[in-house]
């Protein structure tokens, strides 16, 4: 569930957040308060998966070392036959948003 579509939620955490900051909550029940609010992860299209490759200036055997697959997958994500699972789309998430370092 994501904390931004549930204010309940969301309010929850961030009272959890600074109490935790304030040492009444351990690190271990905080990443379970940080597990609920998740943020959903976007779909992958072709041109959103080549504009993260153009952007980092890779080829297509080095995203997918990054993402652990075939060159064959990143190919048909690009062309719009297949689209990217589950795991692959959170890498790709990953690669977007904290950068390449993070994957390597």
């Amino acid at each position: 569930m994501n904390c931004e579509k549930n204010g309940i939620l969301d309010a929850v955490h961030n009272t959890a957040s600074d109490l935790s900051k304030l040492g009444f909550i351990d690190q271990h029940k905080m990443r379970k308060y940080d597990a609920l609010c998740l943020k959903n992860i976007p779909e992958y299209d072709s041109e959103k998966i080549r504009n993260i490759r153009d952007h980092y200036h890779i080829s297509q055997a080095v995203l997918a070392s990054l993402l652990n697959t075939s060159v064959s997958a990143i190919r048909q994500w690009e062309s719009g036959r297949k689209h990217p699972s589950g795991s692959s789309q959170k890498l790709l998430y990953i690669l977007e948003n904290k950068g390449i370092e993070t994957l390597i």
